[in-house]
């Protein structure tokens, strides 16, 4: 996949890597073209029940590509205008596209994290940084909006409204310990602990019912989007119903906890 990469460190775990450092590895379309195509790959694979997302080298993903690139594809015939919509289409899907995934995606935040990099991020659900790592909502100090690929709508509900305001209109730096303090990631760790924190998490995930994780998932994508407690514990009842009644994890749960031992959901 060419500045993608699939890989597969231990059952049931697919790690998909970008892998153009020398680039920091920028959002031009030779590496977010692949980089659709495995999210797409990984989200079909019916035999991974946890996806890690990360980088290689000192940036998690710089954003935006200021040197010349491959064009979007497809574009054959298409005015100047129309170009850069589809581009922008493009890009924009890629926060959706790990949201739809039925897997949890657990975001390893190697290095820099920098405009569209930031709102990447973002879209897994839930993010881990090396401590050398940083975030930035780059697009004002380009001139530009900090408003891209979902960010208004996903930092303020990550870290509140009043930081969301401050980081991306100051256009600052936030480092990985200050990050884990506010809540854009669960934690920091070392960087040589990176990829092992989030191999063990993947673990703990994937000792669960499969069918209850990517409930889970899509229950809270839902819930905040959700305009009412009402309507979220609505929400809430059918899908907990849904899996009581059509599986036996309740039941191997219950006999998992008696025998002391782990439970083997079959949902």
């Amino acid at each position: 996949m060419g500045f993608v990469r699939i890989e597969k460190p231990r059952p049931h775990t697919r790690v998909i890597v970008m892998d153009r450092p020398e680039r920091m590895n920028s959002l031009a379309f030779e590496l977010v073209m692949p980089l659709h195509d495995a999210i797409r790959e990984v989200a079909a694979d019916n035999d991974c029940w946890t996806v890690i997302l990360t980088g290689t080298g000192r940036g998690f993903c710089s954003g935006a590509d200021t040197e010349d690139g491959e064009p979007p594809p497809n574009i054959g015939g298409l005015t100047l205008t129309r170009i850069a919509t589809r581009a922008m289409s493009i890009l924009a899907d890629l926060v959706p596209a790990l949201r739809r995934m039925p897997q949890p995606v657990i975001c390893a935040v190697n290095g820099a994290a920098i405009g569209g990099g930031m709102c990447l991020s973002l879209g897994a659900d839930i993010r881990i940084a090396a401590e050398s790592a940083y975030f930035r909502a780059a697009g004002i100090n380009n001139g530009l909006t900090a408003t891209e690929l979902g960010l208004s709508f996903l930092l303020p509900r990550a870290i509140g409204s009043s930081r969301a305001f401050e980081i991306m209109l100051s256009g600052r730096d936030v480092p990985a310990r200050e990050a884990a303090e506010i809540g854009l990631v669960s934690r920091s760790v070392p960087d040589d602990a990176l990829r092992s924190e989030a191999l063990e998490l993947a673990e703990r995930i994937n000792g669960w019912s499969t069918q209850g994780v990517s409930l889970t998932k899509r229950m809270i994508w839902a819930g905040l989007e959700t305009g009412s407690l009402d309507a979220a514990i609505e929400l809430e009842s059918h899908t907990q119903l849904f899996v009581r009644m059509t599986t036996q994890n309740f039941e191997e749960a219950t006999r998992a906890r008696r025998e002391g031992r782990p439970p083997d959901f079959r949902d």
